[in-house]
């Protein structure tokens, strides 16, 4: 019996048992379905959490404090005072695979004006920091190298603050602002930035000359951070090893000697964060995969049903000449007939359940290879799981197969 002849017999087959046949892909659709919608979520989630970091910055490199043992005892590294002006004047200086630096100090506070307050940070930042992080003043513009100079009591502030303490306020540019009773003048606005992944409103945020900060607001001569950009990405851990030896010379610290400042680059947080989502796509994937697993479990039963039912059938067929191969590739066909077709509109159900996901703000895409993954597993289950029910048709006697009843 050729193939097109097969192809007719299994066709004929599953049309007779239309419902039945249905029930069996239903658990491939199922199966194929949520296979599909969990890794689309996953690698929606990854590539949110990518493009959140990246609003974080460009090729963004964190310096910080180390920790220090005093007495036996770990210090906490933000009250360690290693990072101080001559550091960032040094990495200005010596930079080769760094294009932008910009110290930092911050603090937490009321920000007030007139009857209205809010709880924000202030964050004493370089100019080179909005180039760093990727802020755009919106309206009016950012404070000068002069304003960083002269320490002045200037700022710019982000849409939450906009809105907490300037409700009614149509033009706010030159408006002063008060943080731990230091006036400030408002000279910029920023763009919004929104939420990112963490739930942490971008927009909450004061930035003014880190000298202003430093000298008014926390009477300090050394820095919380330096904030760093490399030139690329792929030059980021040449830029971390230009960075610690610039450290390593400025505080004399010998070759035996740990580092007592820290340096963590935002490619690290990417990958930490990838790897993460990773691991819990696989885990998603594999919960769904599972009912894979049953949906081949049930074609086998029914397959074993359908050789039973045609016990008689297949008896015929041998006596006039078909071989045992022959019954066996028509009952692998009929099985294959059937997971592939479950396969197919599993794909195109996932494919509408991802828009589902979408609307409930569940962020989803769709990578092309887990179709064809999910494309091939359906053809190997219905061979893994229509091979036994076809060789056992095949393997019947055909005289004893005509006498049953």
């Amino acid at each position: 019996m050729n193939f097109i002849n097969l192809l007719k017999v299994a066709f004929h087959a599953i049309a007779n048992n239309k419902f039945r046949s249905f029930l069996s892909m239903l658990g491939i659709i199922i199966g194929v379905a949520a296979v599909i919608i969990m890794m689309a979520i996953g690698q929606g989630s990854k590539e949110s959490v990518r493009k959140n970091i990246s609003q974080m910055g460009t090729n963004v490199i964190m310096i910080r404090p180390g920790a220090d043992m005093r007495g036996g005892v770990r210090q906490d590294p933000s009250a360690m005072q290693t990072l101080k002006q001559e550091d960032y004047e040094s990495i200005v200086r010596e930079k080769k695979f760094i294009t932008y630096v910009s110290p930092e100090v911050s603090s937490s506070g009321q920000a007030i004006y007139g009857a209205n307050n809010t709880l924000t940070s202030i964050y004493g930042e370089g100019l080179e920091y909005f180039d760093i992080k990727q802020w755009v003043v919106e309206d009016g513009e950012c404070f000068t190298e002069e304003d960083i100079k002269k320490s002045s009591k200037v700022c710019v502030v982000g849409k939450t603050i906009v809105d907490e303490l300037f409700p009614n306020v149509a033009d706010l540019i030159g408006k002063t602002i008060r943080f731990k009773s230091i006036p400030f003048r408002i000279v910029g606005v920023l763009k919004s930035k929104g939420y990112n992944n963490w739930g942490m409103d971008q927009d909450n945020v004061i930035i003014a000359p880190y000298t202003t900060v430093m000298k008014r607001i926390l009477a300090q001569t050394y820095f919380s951070s330096i904030n760093c950009s490399a030139i690329t990405e792929e030059m980021t851990d040449d830029a971390i090893e230009e960075l610690t030896t610039i450290l390593r010379n400025n505080h004399k610290l010998k070759d035996d000697a740990d580092d007592d400042f820290t340096i963590r680059s935002q490619q690290e947080m990417m990958e930490t964060m990838s790897s993460t989502m990773d691991t819990i796509t696989i885990i998603l994937v594999v919960a769904a995969a599972f009912s894979l697993l049953v949906a081949g479990i049930g074609i086998m039963n029914i397959m074993l049903v359908s050789v039973t039912e045609r016990t008689k059938e297949i008896g015929l067929r041998m006596s006039v000449g078909a071989r045992g191969i022959d019954i066996s590739n028509q009952f692998l066909i009929e099985s294959i007939m059937i997971s592939i077709t479950g396969g197919i509109l599993g794909i195109i159900v996932g494919w509408l359940g991802t828009y589902i996901c979408a609307a409930f703000n569940l962020p989803t895409s769709i990578p092309l290879w887990s179709i064809l993954v999910s494309f091939a597993v359906c053809t190997v289950i219905g061979v893994g799981f229509g091979y036994f029910p076809a060789q056992k048709a095949a393997s019947m006697d055909p005289i004893e197969a005509i006498r049953y009843e």
